[in-house]
């Protein structure tokens, strides 16, 4: 790579997340001497915004992406004061789109068609622009930065987003690379678009073991007893498929075992799991902790690490559990066996309650077998800091 190299990265805002998380990584391993980087969040909201790089030029808010979160009467009484009827119109178009599509994935596709009027486009030239995220930032990407070479990063299995393809095409057509985080889901993507199979690449999610591994002994939050402590770390949402994980904890209750389960995160669904938490009278023993910038020290005092996901692209949770040499029970989506291998350093069970109930309960009773995936994992080499050269050879 020759040259110093002006980069844009686009993202909505940097809410505690997978991908999110993933890029703040980036940023930290990219080699500032090389290049100069500029970062566009939709929304300057986030636990990760205090972890941006000194050396990252975080670009202004677009002011007027707001309107499309707010009341449509607030809305429109702002673009109307600022003179701004064009956006006003697509502000009630927007109203009717949230209204009528009920799926989030296929609703920001089509809302871009209104949002992106609120989104001026960059005079700045770039050598690369990457989106890292799909929808929203690959196509600011695409219709508003001036670039050199165009970037997209998928972070999802793509089938289990439950996008229109039809309305992808058309900006996956401009794009130089279109990054994933697995070998599954380069598949997926290759399957699913043929045409640009040879701008499909992988780059796995940078992780640096040596930072985990120090973040993990800022204090403990959980008080240890001699009950089994059970951890989950992500968002509250469908994809995480946390209810099941409210079942499982009912029927290990039931059968007398004595934990504590952990999620750490936040997210739309708390309402709904608080009430079925309550409902199985699991208040004191199944704990909803919130948002946490450092999850890290919870995964580090938990006996069992288990992800009740139902799909996912490569889930970093569970190399995050890995490095801290946690035994994993992990449902069994699409991507799973890319980062675990059934019964050598983890279990892999069916996304259901009763076989998550069944992984747990076989790891609670079998010391033997807990010792063993701890033993393995600590065999095993985890730190992908390299993965950012990829980076630097397309952008070249």
């Amino acid at each position: 790579m020759s040259g110093n190299k002006k980069l844009l990265f686009v993202m909505n805002s940097l809410v505690c997340g997978g991908a999110e998380k993933s890029l703040i990584s980036l940023l930290q391993s990219i080699d500032y001497s090389r290049c100069e980087v500029d970062l566009l969040l939709f929304k300057h909201e986030g636990l990760f915004m205090s972890k941006i790089p000194d050396h990252v030029r975080l670009l202004d808010a677009p002011p007027r992406y707001k309107y499309f979160d707010m009341s449509i009467r607030t809305a429109l009484l702002n673009c109307l004061k600022e003179g701004k009827p064009g956006l006003a119109w697509a502000r009630i178009r927007a109203g009717f789109l949230f209204r009528k599509e009920s799926h989030p994935a296929r609703r920001e596709q089509l809302l871009w068609k209104f949002s992106s009027k609120s989104l001026p486009k960059l005079s700045a030239e770039y050598d690369a622009a990457i989106g890292y995220m799909e929808n929203s930032p690959i196509r600011y990407v695409v219709d508003k930065a001036k670039a050199r070479r165009k970037i997209g990063f998928i972070h999802n299995d793509y089938d289990k987003l439950g996008m229109n393809p039809d309305l992808d095409d058309k900006y996956f057509r401009e794009l130089d690379c279109i990054a994933t985080v697995s070998e599954e889901c380069v598949q997926i993507l290759k399957d699913r678009f043929p045409a640009y199979k040879e701008r499909i690449v992988l780059m796995h999610n940078i992780v640096s073991p040596s930072a985990i591994l120090q973040l993990s002994a800022d204090g403990s939050p959980i008080k240890k007893q001699e009950q089994t402590t059970i951890v989950s770390v992500g968002r509250l949402n469908y994809q995480k498929g946390f209810s099941m994980a409210v079942e499982a904890c009912d029927l290990l209750v039931r059968e007398g075992y004595d934990i504590r389960w952990y999620i750490v995160g936040e997210g739309e669904e708390r309402g709904s799991l608080e009430r079925l938490i309550e409902e199985k009278g699991l208040q004191d023993i199944l704990i909803l902790t919130g948002l946490r910038e450092n999850p890290y020290p919870y995964i580090k005092q938990c006996d069992i690490y288990v992800q009740t996901s139902l799909f996912e692209g490569r889930c970093l949770t569970i190399t995050e559990a890995k490095i801290l040499h946690k035994p994993i029970v992990s449902t069994d989506f699409e991507v799973i066996t890319d980062q675990l291998t059934d019964g050598y350093n983890g279990l892999i069970v069916g996304r259901d309650a009763r076989s998550i109930y069944r992984g747990v309960k076989k790891l609670i009773d079998d010391e033997e077998l807990r010792e063993r995936f701890i033993g393995n994992l600590r065999q095993e080499e985890m730190g992908t800091e390299d993965e950012i050269h990829k980076l630097y050879q397309w952008i070249s």
